[in-house]
C-alpha cells in the first residue's frame, strides 16, 4: 500500500470515528465545516483526497488535529515521529511545502509544523475556531506574515504568536528561502 492509500484509509477511519464520536450527522458536520456532505461521503468512503484545506476545515470542525485525522498508529503513551512519517501537507512546483511533524489531542489538538517558503510564494489560511493561537519561530530568511490584512516582517532568528481565528498568511516577499517551525494550539470542541 503506498503512502497516499494509506493515508487516504486512515484519513477516511478517522474522520468517521471522530463525526460519530461528536454525534454530528453527515449535514452537520458539512455546516460546521463548509464542506459539501458529498465530498465527506467521498472522503469516509476512501473514493478521493482532499485539499489541505478542506481537511483543515474537518479538523476544525470536529475540534481535532489534523494528525488526529490522518494519523494512523494514535494510542502509545510516547510516539516518535521518524522523518519519513512526518506528513506533507503542502507544496508548489518552486519547491515550497509545509509538513506537519507531529500532533498531540492533549487538552486541545496542538501540532508543530515545519515550514520551507521558497521566495515568491505565499500560503493563506482561512480564520481558525476562536481560542486557536500560532507560535512561530523563524530559522531562515524573513517571513512576512500576515494577520487580517495587516503583514509584519519576521527575520531570521524572530518568533512571533498571533491569535489565529482572522484571515492570516505567509509570504516569502524575499530572495532567500524562509524556514519556520511553527506550533498550533486549537481549543478542545465543545
Amino acid at each position: 500500500m503506498s503512502d497516499l492509500d494509506q493515508l487516504t484509509q486512515s484519513l477516511a477511519r478517522n474522520l468517521k470515528r471522530w463525526r460519530a464520536e461528536r454525534g454530528f450527522t453527515l449535514d452537520a458536520l458539512a455546516a460546521r465545516a463548509g464542506v459539501s456532505r458529498g465530498m465527506i461521503i467521498q472522503i469516509e468512503q476512501a473514493r478521493t483526497n482532499p485539499s489541505v484545506g478542506t481537511t483543515v476545515k474537518l479538523a476544525d470542525a470536529l475540534g481535532v488535529s489534523i494528525t488526529t485525522l490522518l494519523d494512523y498508529e494514535q494510542g502509545k503513551q510516547v510516539r516518535l515521529v521518524p522523518r519519513e512519517q512526518a506528513v506533507r501537507m503542502w507544496s508548489t512546483d518552486a519547491g515550497s511545502h509545509t509538513t506537519l511533524l507531529v500532533g498531540t489531542e492533549t487538552r486541545g489538538p496542538l501540532e508543530l509544523w515545519a515550514w520551507r517558503l521558497m521566495p515568491g510564494d505565499s500560503s493563506a489560511s482561512d480564520p481558525h475556531p476562536g481560542g486557536t493561537v500560532e507560535l512561530l519561530h523563524v530559522t531562515a530568511g524573513e517571513l512576512t506574515l500576515v494577520v487580517d490584512g495587516e503583514p509584519h516582517s519576521v527575520p531570521a532568528g524572530t518568533s512571533a504568536t498571533f491569535e489565529a481565528n482572522v484571515a492570516h498568511a505567509y509570504r516569502n516577499e524575499g530572495a532567500e528561502t524562509v524556514e519556520m517551525t511553527m506550533a498550533v494550539s486549537i481549543p478542545p470542541a465543545r
